[in-house]
């Protein structure tokens, strides 16, 4: 098995797994949004709730889970191992690089925008995943079956204004990411034809603004609507 290691410790190896993890969290966060999405339903949280109980119960649910977890922290350990790759193959940038003109912002800060989205990812996790898992959320009863409110929790962090601002840029901030990732992803998998490629280009352009908006229209849905 020399020749797999061989090939994740290359460059193309490493590429390879960051395009196959971010493809995987592509995936993770349509299926995330989808679900959110019974936020916007009005029935005082009855769905989400029903919703959030079976995201962390079912055995099925928590092996893909557990992938998603491995997914993001092998993202982020190879985009700073193919980072820093980079800056040791050119220590020394050109002094005239044309950086602006030969690629997009989004491309030129995928670290600084993949760390930040990192970093509001564990306060996320922090404030929801945790707390349902651990912290003391009050319970509700829908047919004689007790569920953790946690669209009690939802409602109560979204109502403050700091926490509504700081997931609207996060998700700013999660569109650039996608808009570069997205289509770099199908190129390092060799999925690029002249036939296909503007599709994806154009899949690509709506799934990185649709995403993030969904997103952020719910804690503004809300913090107007309580």
């Amino acid at each position: 098995m020399s020749w797999v290691t061989k090939t994740l410790k290359s460059t193309l190896g490493r590429k390879l797994i960051m395009a196959l993890t971010g493809l995987f969290l592509i995936l993770f966060l349509t299926g995330h949004v989808s679900g959110n999405l019974l936020l916007f339903k009005g029935d005082g949280g009855e769905a989400f709730n029903m919703y959030a109980k079976f995201m962390t119960t079912n055995p099925a649910v928590k092996l893909l889970s557990y992938l998603t977890y491995i997914s993001v922290i092998g993202h982020v350990i190879y985009s700073i191992t193919l980072n820093r790759l980079n800056k040791s193959a050119r220590p020394i940038g050109y002094a005239e690089s044309g950086a602006s003109t030969n690629s997009t912002w989004s491309s030129r800060n995928m670290g600084i925008l993949g760390t930040i989205i990192l970093v509001f990812l564990a306060g996320h996790m922090y404030s929801f995943w945790f707390q349902m898992h651990w912290g003391d959320v009050p319970t509700v009863t829908y047919a004689g079956e007790e569920y953790k409110d946690l669209y009690s929790v939802v409602q109560v962090a979204f109502q403050q204004v700091w926490m509504v601002a700081l997931y609207v840029v996060a998700m700013t901030f999660l569109g650039f990411h996608l808009s570069h990732g997205f289509d770099s992803a199908f190129q390092t998998l060799g999925l690029n034809h002249k036939k296909y490629s503007p599709a994806i280009k154009t899949l690509g352009s709506i799934y990185c603004v649709l995403v993030p908006v969904l997103f952020a229209s719910m804690p503004l849905y809300i913090y107007f609507t309580s």
